[in-house]
């Protein structure tokens, strides 16, 4: 990256770092049973509400109590479960039209990210009819309360819960891009272990090293607080104690609910602190491939914190100690070499390779771009690189011919 362009992003990365205390962050309000929503529903004197989903959660009939609850408590609710991995700006249109023939007047997302990242979307158009999704793309540009959006995840992972972005798809183009504003942070998040017992293991793994690439990213960053430091750290110590047990047993309640604990301190970490080239270059093999995202960030993580080299070393060795990898007394690049291995030694336990065999030669200039258009100026790296810079990533990740 040229000089001129790193002095910008770094100067812009400052002026957002001294604007953190002053921005109108929040945290949802944790509720630990999907049978207390009606409750809150009725408090607002909301009688009508939006579920959006996916197939498979609905296939597998893990909306069934929500859906008793509702019924119980005598508020209407209209279901959309046409999510796909990467939500699209057709699924945005589908269920914002389900949303007002219906007369709904909450949206809850239910869900791993791409379902509450759809319902984030749906909620924004409610508050700006007149303005394209395409339009809201970037930073502050929703500006206006959404309806009440509550969020179920499914999957812990995604942090989508706790966070300002939403991250869509553009269905004609397959571009995929974040909105990030705080009205679309959920006002409550429900954290019910017993929703995720029937992840298969792979999705488990998977979205667990997505929560693991968030509190490194937003670890490692440039714009850390005391606040998300500590987040990020909590959030690494659960997912080594509790990953492993989720992944080989899982049916075990305890380590679901530490996992979803892990990825909602892993989201706080990240919607302050931001993420890195991980999530960058993850995004474009969604938005172009349909690749999964917890998929693409676990593949890519080890790879892109070695790119990094000694500058993290010292940070990573505080990861490590929190995973239980190293010590106090170790030197900085024997931990962070033991942290970076522990990476790669999840990644081989759950049975997640080191190439995305989707990707074509072809394409990896515009894969690129868009991971440059999406990085810089605004994550704050430890390392700057440009587009060019950036494809190194996609050729590691391509199979040999």
């Amino acid at each position: 990256m040229n000089r001129l362009k790193k002095i910008y992003c770094r100067v812009f990365q400052k002026g957002l770092k001294i604007a953190l205390p002053f921005l109108p962050y929040r945290k949802p309000k944790i509720v630990k049973d999907v049978t207390q929503i009606p409750d809150i529903l009725h408090k607002k004197h909301y009688e009508s509400v939006l579920i959006i989903t996916d197939a498979d959660i609905s296939r597998l009939g893990l909306t069934k109590q929500l859906e008793l609850a509702l019924i119980d408590a005598g508020i209407v609710y209209v279901m959309y479960d046409r999510t796909v991995a990467n939500p699209t700006t057709d699924n945005v249109n589908e269920a914002l039209d389900l949303y007002k023939k219906h007369d709904c007047r909450a949206i809850i997302g239910f869900g791993g990210g791409s379902s509450i990242d759809c319902a984030k979307a749906v909620g924004a158009k409610v508050a700006k009819p007149k303005q394209s999704i395409a339009k809201m793309k970037g930073i502050l540009k929703v500006h206006k309360r959404l309806p009440l959006l509550i969020a179920i995840p499914t999957t812990a992972g995604t942090g989508s819960e706790t966070t300002l972005a939403a991250v869509i798809t553009d269905a004609q183009t397959r571009y995929k891009y974040a909105i990030n504003d705080f009205p679309l942070i959920p006002r409550y998040a429900v954290l019910d272990p017993r929703v995720t017992i029937s992840l298969p293991p792979f999705v488990t793994a998977t979205t667990g090293m997505d929560a693991l690439t968030h509190a490194v990213e937003a670890y490692i960053g440039q714009s850390t607080t005391p606040g998300t430091r500590k987040d990020a750290l909590m959030a690494v110590e659960l997912i080594f104690q509790n990953l492993d047990q989720a992944y080989f047993n899982g049916k075990n309640i305890q380590a679901r609910a530490n996992m979803l604990k892990a990825a909602y301190y892993a989201g706080c970490a990240f919607t302050k602190s931001y993420v890195g080239y991980v999530h960058a270059v993850a995004h474009s093999l969604g938005g172009e491939y349909n690749v999964p995202h917890g998929l693409a960030n676990a593949i890519l993580l080890p790879f892109v914190l070695e790119e990094y080299g000694t500058c993290i070393h010292k940070k990573l060795k505080n990861l490590a100690i929190a995973a239980g990898v190293a010590d106090d007394k170790m030197p900085d690049d024997e931990a962070a070499k033991a942290f970076i291995e522990a990476i790669k030694d999840m990644k081989t336990r759950y049975g997640i390779g080191d190439t995305v065999k989707e990707i074509r030669e072809e394409d990896i200039a515009k894969l690129s771009h868009y991971a440059d258009k999406e990085a810089n100026p605004l994550y704050p790296v430890p390392v700057l690189m440009n587009a060019k810079e950036l494809e190194k990533f996609y050729y590691m990740l391509m199979e040999e011919a």
